[in-house]
């Protein structure tokens, strides 16, 4: 859904800014287990109005393909957008769009399960298997305030309309 919903502008300036735009950017981090420099590269498609597509390259959630129902907000028409989205897995993610700029800036809340256990967040949600193990990561932990938080910021590397390499999906297709 675009926020504000009511404001026919904000609608028309969605599939201007950002409708069917497909990013490739990343993020300069640091191996989880050596510390030394790596890029983590992620690959987002704002494939439909309440859709996002998205594929993660590198780092530890390297291996996974997925689509999420997502809100989108217009912080500032032609600049700044924000799109925010549920996983199975429980993790909460945040990411705002800096046009201009040509950064992606984030914050994910992940679920312990997910982020203690990265191999078992790879897989294709087409995947029935896949699908039912990310299930399982957002059960586990102490409580739903049992996360990892990560915030951080990548540099975008292409941008591009349409699917790409990505599948396409159906808007119809059951999210959480």
């Amino acid at each position: 859904m675009i926020y504000p919903t009511e404001d026919q502008q904000v609608q028309e300036q969605w599939k201007k800014d950002i409708g069917d735009l497909h990013l490739i950017y990343d993020y300069d981090a640091n191996n989880v287990e050596t510390g030394e420099p790596e890029k983590w590269r992620y690959e987002m498609w704002f494939s439909h109005e309440d859709r996002i597509t998205y594929a993660i390259h590198g780092g530890p959630m390297a291996g996974r393909y997925n689509y999420q129902k997502a809100d989108y907000q217009c912080i500032r028409p032609g600049e700044l957008w924000q799109c925010n989205w549920l996983e199975e897995t429980g993790t909460i993610c945040s990411l705002v769009y800096d046009i201009p700029k040509k950064k992606i800036t984030t914050l994910l809340g992940f679920s312990r399960g997910h982020w203690d256990n990265p191999e078992s967040a790879h897989g294709d949600k087409r995947n029935s298997e896949d699908f039912e193990r990310w299930r399982g990561l957002a059960k586990q932990g102490k409580s739903q305030s049992d996360r990892f938080m990560l915030n951080d910021q990548a540099n975008l590397l292409e941008s591009f309309r349409g699917q790409g390499d990505f599948k396409p999906i159906d808007p119809t297709w059951p999210t959480l």
